[in-house]
C-alpha cells in the first residue's frame, strides 16, 4: 500500500498548519520540525533550572538530594551551564524525536481514511467507517455496528480534523455515543469473547512496562475481536458492540 507521506505532487495546496490537500485526499499532520523545536526549547531551559535548583539546594543544609546537588555544582562555571544546557538540549531533541514518531497523520479521501502512527499505516475503506468521533483526545472510527476500527490519541486540530471528515462525506461526532457502554475490566470479568482476557491481562502488563507500542498492537487484536478498549490512568475499560 502507498504511504501517505507520498502523496506529495508539486502542486499540493497548504490549507493550514498542519493541513494540506493532494489528490483529492486531505491529509492532517502534527508539524515535525515545530515538535522538536519546542522540545528542545523546553529541554534547554530545564537543563538551565536544574543547574540553579542545584545551587539552591547546596545552600540548605535540611534539603534533600544533597549528594547529587553538591555533584552537579562541582562543575566549575561556565561549565556548570553550558554543561546543564547541552544535557538538556540533547535530551530535548530525544524527546523530539520520539513525540514525532508517536505521532498521529490522518489523511481522509472520500473512498478511504489512512491513520498513520510509528510509520505503520492502518486503512479503512469509505464503507467501513459509519462515525468518526472524538473521544478526549483520541480519535475512534466506528463501523455501523458500532464495532471500533481504531482508536488513536492524537494531538492534532480537533477542528481541521472534523472539517475534513465531513468535507469528504463522513459522519463525525464530538464525543463518543458509546461512552456510557465502557465497563470497568479485571481479570475473570464475564462477557468478554474467547481469548480477550488474555489480552487485556497482557495489555495492563505492557500498559505498566510503559511498553505503547505492544500496548497498540494488543489494543488491535482486540478490535479483531470486537472489544473496544477506552484507557483511564492505569484502568481499562471495555465493550462489546450492543446487540439488535
Amino acid at each position: 500500500m502507498d504511504r501517505v507521506k507520498r502523496q506529495r505532487p508539486a502542486a499540493e495546496r497548504r490549507r493550514g498548519p498542519g493541513e494540506r490537500t493532494a489528490g483529492g485526499t486531505t491529509v492532517i499532520a502534527e508539524s515535525a520540525w515545530l515538535t522538536v523545536f519546542v522540545c528542545v526549547g523546553c529541554g534547554l531551559g530545564g537543563g538551565w533550572l536544574i543547574t540553579l535548583l542545584a545551587g539552591w539546594l547546596t545552600a540548605l543544609p535540611w534539603a534533600p538530594l544533597q549528594g547529587p546537588a553538591e555533584l552537579i555544582t562541582s562543575v566549575p562555571e561556565p561549565g556548570l551551564t553550558l554543561g546543564g544546557i547541552t544535557v538538556g538540549g540533547l535530551l530535548g531533541l530525544l524527546v523530539g524525536f520520539l513525540a514525532v514518531h508517536e505521532a498521529l497523520t490522518v489523511a481522509v479521501h472520500a473512498e478511504r481514511v489512512v491513520l498513520t502512527v510509528r510509520d505503520s499505516d492502518q486503512e479503512f475503506t469509505a464503507d467501513r467507517i459509519a462515525l468518526a468521533v472524538r473521544d478526549g483526545r483520541q480519535l475512534v472510527l466506528l463501523d455501523p455496528d458500532g464495532r471500533e476500527h481504531a482508536r488513536e490519541r492524537s494531538g492534532l486540530s480537533w477542528r481541521q480534523v472534523a472539517e475534513a471528515f465531513r468535507a469528504h462525506g463522513y459522519a463525525w461526532a464530538d464525543e463518543d455515543p458509546y461512552r456510557e457502554d465502557f465497563r470497568r475490566w479485571v481479570p475473570g470479568t464475564p462477557g468478554l469473547p474467547e481469548g480477550a482476557d488474555a489480552l487485556l491481562i497482557a495489555r495492563a502488563e505492557a500498559r505498566k512496562k510503559d511498553d505503547s507500542a505492544d500496548a497498540h498492537e494488543l489494543r488491535r487484536e482486540l478490535n479483531r475481536l470486537g472489544v473496544a478498549v477506552r484507557d483511564e490512568g492505569r484502568r481499562q475499560y471495555w465493550r462489546t458492540p450492543r446487540r439488535p
